[in-house]
């Protein structure tokens, strides 16, 4: 796809692809593909993008990714994912262990997944979940816009709820 052998990272549930799209821009060393599966979605966030050689788009849903990549994803982003706040909505949450097990077929070596939600409560689960299926916690910020070295890139979401003062919550995680 890229014609290169350079690293690639996606994002899953892209939304309009501000975070995406600043960060191929920010890293043109590396290949990017934002994933949503949100077709009037990904029709605005087209609309509103250039063109960039590191960065494709793709309308899919998470749950079948592994039938697109094979060992050759090297970092997942997830953020502003839907929390499914019901128990019994567990499994559609994308750090629960159904998501979790599909992303272990696609990552080429070192499994990293950068998470990042304004939900205490999916902050939390998250946490559990990943350190549950053997990720280590690399770093975890409990409020990201209070942190002054900052180089954040922002999502729609993070924008608007940094704007109304709520925290936004972010980790890091690996796992060999």
């Amino acid at each position: 796809l890229f014609k290169n052998d350079t690293n690639i990272y996606i994002e899953i549930g892209t939304g309009k692809c501000k975070f995406i799209y600043e960060t191929a821009l920010k890293n043109p060393n590396i290949n990017y593909i934002g994933i949503e599966k949100s077709t009037s979605i990904l029709a605005i966030a087209c609309k509103k993008i250039k063109k960039l050689d590191n960065l494709y788009l793709i309308n899919y849903d998470a749950v079948k990714l592994d039938e697109v990549f094979e060992k050759e994803i090297d970092k997942i982003y997830l953020n502003f994912s839907d929390p499914w706040p019901k128990n019994r909505h567990e499994s559609r949450r994308l750090t629960s262990f159904n998501f979790l097990k599909v992303y272990d077929k696609l990552f080429k070596n070192e499994k990293q997944i950068e998470f990042k939600t304004d939900n205490e409560s999916l902050f939390e689960y998250s946490v559990c979940s990943l350190s549950n299926y053997g990720y280590i916690i690399e770093s975890l910020n409990l409020d990201l816009q209070k942190n002054l070295n900052n180089d954040n890139i922002m999502t729609e979401y993070e924008y608007k709820f940094s704007q109304k003062g709520f925290k936004i919550y972010k980790l890091v995680a690996f796992k060999k």
